[in-house]
């Protein structure tokens, strides 16, 4: 099977070479690849790759730093199979802008905004080109359209002590958004329980924190944060997902069997109720009256029977 084998290209055919059983075109070349096993690197079987000129890039643009500038991007859906360099250009009202290409992405470039509420729109022509032809897409867009803030950061979840149903959460604005004091951005909150699928929403003006007080007693919440300037374009993707769970009321300690007798057993025996058993006195009834009172007359009869 081809999984079993390593594709590399070891000859490229200048010239067109048509697959079996199709006709030679004009427009394109193919390329001869063989599939060599991992071990002794045998050719095993030849494949076709067809050569062909670029087809229209799909373009998007976005400003993440408005009203500092915007950036656009391009693809392609389709490969070529041969180097395909992109030429951008940028009109705003019958003006060619500058356009920087990024540093890192390389099917990315940036346009600063000439000027800011402008009503005229912005056009972008992107042109892909190969050796074997090329193909372009234009794209018009208004400044407002194409807003779009990066979602909020360092965003927090903190239970608050005493209180089952509540969480704190906090965020920040997103460090690209350049100028948030002349240009203030609202918030759209979103959580819920981890035992839920529906969300719950919360939008806000333009406050960085906002206190949840109807969260299931115990249970996990999943919440994120989006962000939009206030007046126009659309929202930002979800934050990155934070998890926090209401404050829980520490257990009281259980103690086991063997602690309750120790301790019993430690403790100095305490003073026996009014029903326990006591020490037993000398009976003070009428029998022992009658005794006392006959005593002296008794020994006076032993006397005078004596003599």
């Amino acid at each position: 099977p081809l999984s079993d084998h390593t594709l590399e290209a070891v000859k490229t055919l200048s010239d067109p070479f048509p697959l079996t059983g199709q006709k030679s075109s004009s427009t394109g070349q193919h390329s001869l690849i063989y599939l060599h096993t991992l071990v002794d690197r045998r050719p095993v079987c030849p494949v076709f790759v067809s050569l062909v000129p670029p087809r229209e890039p799909t373009v998007t643009c976005r400003s993440n730093t408005y009203p500092k500038g915007f950036y656009c991007s391009w693809h392609q859906l389709h490969p070529t199979y041969i180097p395909t360099t992109f030429e951008v250009d940028v009109q705003h009202n019958q003006r060619l802008l500058d356009v920087q290409k990024d540093a890192v992405h390389k099917n990315r470039c940036h346009v600063r905004f000439p000027e800011v509420f402008s009503s005229f729109p912005y056009k972008v022509n992107v042109t892909a080109v190969n050796s074997l032809g090329k193909a372009f897409t234009t794209i018009s867009f208004e400044e407002s359209s194409i807003v779009k803030p990066d979602p909020p950061e360092r965003v927090t979840a903190t239970p608050i002590r005493l209180n089952a149903r509540r969480l704190e959460v906090s965020w920040h604005s997103p460090a690209t958004w350049p100028d948030i004091d002349n240009f203030p951005l609202k918030y759209f909150l979103r959580y819920r329980p981890l035992i839920r699928e529906q969300w719950q929403h919360v939008e806000l003006s333009d406050s960085t924190s906002h206190t949840i007080t109807d969260a299931y007693a115990g249970k996990e919440y999943i919440i994120q944060v989006a962000a939009k300037d206030t007046e126009i374009g659309t929202w930002s993707d979800w934050s990155v997902a934070v998890h926090a769970t209401p404050w829980i009321e520490d257990p009281l300690p259980i103690t086991s069997t063997t602690e309750v007798d120790v301790s019993t057993e430690a403790k100095t025996s305490p003073l026996p109720s009014s029903n326990a058993p006591q020490k037993a006195e000398a009976p003070v009834g009428r029998a022992a009256r009658v005794l006392t009172f006959f005593s002296p007359l008794l020994l006076g009869m032993l006397l005078l029977f004596v003599w």
